[in-house]
């Protein structure tokens, strides 16, 4: 490894399809677009997809360690939104998160977590108690959260492809103007 590649800042985008660029051309995704406002600023930054479309919190726990590459300084732990439309267990789903931030942790990984939130169509009880994950791991884990991954983009037919549900490249474009000056922040903090 040269001493310019050891300089470089390594974030790996752990999650499901809305950070998997689903559906978007090549080059217009979450990491792609977050990767150039990132060197934009200033910041020498290697932003890498791990992100699967149609991943749980389950089936990210049990990939995590073959698709963790090594020298990463910082992971997006974006997951949830799979198990919410589902309607999965919500202490599964909690869980799985926790774990997940606990064997990221063991490999000296900062762990920033991308809040979800779930659909009201599953019920009162079922969102208060879902939404409540993020916040409440957060704190536990003293790790930096984001509230909502997709603040300003959800419920909005024209940052949404057709399905609703998953950013199109103008939602994108919002989800990393909102989400960079937080990693940012804490970039700065470990540094």
């Amino acid at each position: 490894m040269t001493a310019a590649r050891a300089d470089t800042i390594r974030i790996l985008s752990f999650g499901d399809s809305l950070s998997a660029g689903y559906q978007l051309p090549a080059g217009t995704g979450f990491t792609d677009r977050l990767q150039e406002k990132l060197n934009a600023e200033g910041l020498d930054a290697e932003v890498i997809n791990a992100a699967v479309s149609g991943d749980t919190t389950a089936s990210g726990l049990s990939r995590l360690d073959w698709s963790t590459p090594d020298d990463v300084d910082l992971v997006l732990l974006e997951l949830g939104a799979n198990d919410a439309l589902q309607g999965l267990p919500i202490d599964r789903a909690r869980a799985n998160l926790a774990a997940m931030i606990e064997t990221f942790q063991a490999k000296g990984i900062k762990v920033a977590l991308m809040g979800m939130m779930a659909p009201p169509n599953m019920g009162a009880d079922y969102t208060a108690s879902f939404d409540a994950i993020y916040p409440a791991l957060a704190k536990e884990y003293q790790i930096p959260l984001y509230p909502f991954f997709l603040e300003d983009v959800a419920a909005q037919p024209h940052l949404n492809l057709e399905d609703g549900m998953h950013p199109n490249e103008e939602g994108i474009k919002i989800i990393v103007a909102k989400v960079a000056p937080f990693i940012i922040d804490i970039l700065k903090q470990t540094n």
